[in-house]
C-alpha cells in the first residue's frame, strides 16, 4: 500500500516561512500529479497547490506569489515552500498524490496523515 509521509509543519510568526515535504513510498509504479491541500478548523479541505509530472503548477488564489510547490520525481517527493505566512494559513496540510500501484497497476489517490501549520504571534 502506498504511503505518503509529510514533515516540516510547526509554529511560525506572521511573515515567516516554512517548508513542507512529502515523501511517497511502498508499492509505487509511478506517480502522476502531486499536491497539497489544507483544512482549517470548521472549514472544508481546500486545494493549496498542484504539480504535474511535467512541472505544470496550479495554486489557490490565496497563496499565489507566496507559496511554491516543487517535486523531485526520482525521490517521489513533493515540497511546499511557504513564505509571508499569515494567520489565515493556519491549518492541517495534507499531501496528495495520484499513484499507480506496482502491485495492482491501477491508479488511485493517496493521502498523507497531515501536518499542522500554525501561524501566530
Amino acid at each position: 500500500q502506498v504511503q505518503l509521509v509529510e514533515s516540516g509543519g510547526g509554529l511560525v510568526q506572521p511573515g515567516g516561512s516554512l517548508r513542507l515535504s512529502c515523501a511517497a513510498s511502498r508499492s509505487i509504479f509511478s506517480i502522476n500529479r502531486m499536491g497539497w491541500y489544507r483544512q482549517a478548523p470548521g472549514k472544508q479541505r481546500e486545494l493549496v497547490a498542484l504539480i504535474t509530472t511535467g512541472g505544470t503548477t496550479n495554486y489557490a488564489d490565496s497563496v499565489k506569489g507566496r507559496f511554491t510547490i516543487s517535486r523531485n520525481i526520482a525521490k517521489n517527493t513533493v515540497y511546499l515552500e511557504m513564505n509571508s505566512l499569515k494567520p489565515e494559513d493556519t491549518a492541517v496540510y495534507y499531501c496528495n498524490a495520484d499513484v499507480v500501484s506496482s502491485s495492482t497497476l491501477t491508479l488511485s489517490q493517496s493521502w498523507g496523515q497531515g501536518t499542522q501549520v500554525t501561524v501566530s504571534s
